[in-house]
Order: structure tokens, then C-alpha cells, then sequence
């Protein structure tokens, strides 16, 4: 596991988390007029004959139309939702993994990596120098490649039973 790309994608996850937070409060569906443009682009299947009237025809397609919008607002809906979760798991494991460090370094790397602190305020904060700021980093990083391998382990150990 790559502990320092997971670091830098934190405040990525952030920002996409909210943006669907804000998508899932106002979700309103597929907009009308795509749902329309894709009715009058698509081809027809096969050959057609018309055998009814254009009363049955506008009700048909009304009916398509309803079909095919709900279908889409399903699978967009869908999607907004999974990707919540799927970011927001890994947000919550990277901040149990940090809490389950060792000694100062759960407090140090919060500060740093949720916190998004500099180092130069973690030296004023904890009163250390910069190479310890780097020690604390670096054998924090060794800790939490275990907690996530740990994860990696009882994964495979479920997927195989």
C-alpha cells in the first residue's frame, strides 16, 4: 500500500466528498432536455411498421420517455452514491488507521494530514525540530503500511473462503 499517495489524495477525497454531498441534497435526475436529445438521436431497432394511430404513438413514446428517465436517474443516483461511499470508507479507515499509531504520532499526523498542518507549524505545535517532524512522519508511514496491510490480509482472508 502506498501510505504517501493516500496522504496526498486526503484532501482530494475532502473536496469530492463534499461536492457529492452537495449532489445527493439536490439531486433532481438526468436533466429533461438530455433525456429528449438521447430519444432523438438513437436509431431504431430492427424495422417498423405503423399499425396504430398518433394517439398511440405520442402515449407510446410518452411512456419511453418516462422509462427511460427514471432509468437513467436510477444509474446516475446510483453512481453519485457509490462513489460517496467508496470515498468516505476511505476517509474513515485512513482516520481510524492515524488513531491506532503509536506514542505522539497519532496527534502529529491528524495535525498533518487531516489537520493539512505545515511542518513549520507542527515544530511551533509540538516543539520538536524539522527532522524530527520527518522521523515522526516516516515511522508513522511504516505503521500505517502494516495497518493497511493488516486490511489487505483480512480482505483476501474473506474473499477466499
Amino acid at each position: 500500500m502506498d501510505v504517501e499517495r493516500i496522504f496526498k489524495e486526503y484532501r482530494e477525497w475532502k473536496h469530492s466528498l463534499a461536492l457529492l454531498e452537495f449532489e445527493l441534497g439536490r439531486f433532481q435526475g438526468i436533466p429533461y432536455e438530455d433525456v429528449i436529445e438521447s430519444l432523438c438521436f438513437s436509431k431504431p431497432q430492427g424495422e417498423r411498421v405503423q399499425t396504430s394511430g398518433t394517439s398511440d404513438k405520442t402515449g407510446m413514446t410518452a411512456m419511453i420517455y418516462r422509462q427511460v428517465k427514471e432509468r437513467l436517474d436510477d444509474e446516475w443516483f446510483d453512481f453519485l452514491l457509490g462513489r460517496y461511499k467508496q470515498i468516505k470508507e476511505e476517509m474513515d479507515f485512513l482516520e481510524y488507521a492515524i488513531r491506532q499509531l503509536s506514542g505522539r504520532l497519532p496527534e502529529i499526523m491528524w495535525d498533518m494530514i487531516i489537520e493539512q498542518a505545515s511542518w513549520q507549524e507542527l515544530m511551533i505545535k509540538y516543539n520538536v525540530s524539522h527532522a524530527m517532524v520527518g522521523k515522526y512522519r516516516k515511522k508513522a508511514v511504516e505503521e500505517l503500511k502494516r495497518i493497511y496491510e493488516l486490511r489487505g490480509q483480512q480482505t483476501d482472508s474473506y474473499l477466499l473462503s
